[in-house]
């Protein structure tokens, strides 16, 4: 980052970056006669109680409030989710922090507007029975796995934290809907899923309890599901970012955390500003932006709030070691 200071945007989460989804969103007209943007979201996965504040949203029209008419897709992996964002399939898409990562590292144009679950709920999963209480207790094991979801990025690095190697343990590419099939018929062990899922089902089904060897207690930690988007729709539709993280936000009572280098996006999208200093970073000033909850792009730009908020971060940063 060179000399840069950072710029957290606080936007009542943890935000990593900032983007927008599908510039082309067309529109439909509410019961009311408001004008609605049509958009989509695609999961990580087929729906499960993490998801289910889409749906609250929906029901007690949160999201039209904001403008949006919500059509959310059930997905197949939070790669298959990024891949699917990034060619404009999906107007905004909801995945696992490294997968999303890992498609940035390969050049897929993609970026995180909000991380919402701060501690990963990865686990490998598998019934009481089987004895599967430490990482150790997998050498040996078969476990069933999906090819291109988020723990197929994660595990061998689980594993490597653990001193185990990847040969030791051997992961059966399942189908997702075929994994809580396979564990209880025995052909595998466990499975790799999260822990908020296909664990709960599979106790439901089987009447058998359910172990969880979770990733975040084996010195594995790291941010999960988010909400992303494709890099270029920002500058088209920045308003249409800003009323989706609004409105999620509203339908889980999160705090966001926007961090960026962009003095006008952080402005814009937050509530409040944390300038950072240079490594090692510590808190320079926390500016309260001051402006409405609701905006719009073009008139947020020249308001005197805006302006006065910009003013004062790029007196902070100095006009060189920030990006605008």
């Amino acid at each position: 980052m060179h000399a840069r200071r950072l710029l957290i945007g606080a936007v009542p989460l943890v935000l990593v970056a900032t983007a927008c989804g599908g510039g082309d969103a067309s529109t439909t007209t509410s019961d009311s006669g408001k004008k609605l943007d049509r958009v989509t979201l695609t999961l990580n996965w087929y729906p499960y109680g993490e998801h289910a504040p889409f749906y609250y949203g929906k029901q007690q029209k949160i999201f039209e409030k904001h403008g949006i008419d919500l059509e959310v897709r059930a997905g197949q992996g939070s790669q298959k989710t990024v891949q699917a964002t990034a060619a404009g399939q999906t107007d905004f898409g909801w995945a696992d922090t490294p997968a999303l990562l890992s498609g940035v590292d390969q050049g897929v144009k993609v970026k995180s507007l909000g991380v919402f679950l701060q501690t990963t709920p990865a686990s490998v999963q598998s019934f009481d029975a089987e004895g599967i209480t430490a990482p150790a207790d997998l050498k040996g094991r078969t476990i069933a796995g999906t090819a291109g979801d988020a723990l197929s990025k994660t595990f061998p690095i689980f594993l490597k934290k653990n001193g185990i190697g990847e040969s030791d343990v051997k992961v059966q590419n399942t189908d997702p809907a075929g994994k809580i099939a396979a564990v209880i018929s025995g052909k595998t062990d466990g499975l790799l899923g999260y822990a908020s899922d296909q664990g709960p089902t599979m106790q439901d089904k089987a009447k058998k309890p359910v172990s969880y060897l979770r990733f975040s207690e084996h010195g594995l930690n790291f941010y999960s599901n988010g909400l992303l988007a494709r890099q270029k729709i920002l500058a088209v539709k920045p308003e249409l970012a800003r009323r989706m993280v609004q409105a999620v936000r509203r339908t889980t009572g999160t705090t966001v955390l926007l961090v960026t280098h962009s003095i006008s996006e952080a402005v814009y999208l937050a509530d409040r500003v944390v300038v950072m200093s240079p490594r090692p970073g510590t808190i320079t000033e926390i500016i309260e932006v001051g402006l409405p909850a609701e905006r719009d792009y073009a008139e947020t730009l020249g308001r005197p709030e805006f302006r006065a908020a910009t003013a004062r971060i790029r007196e902070l940063l100095g006009a060189v070691s920030a990006q605008d």
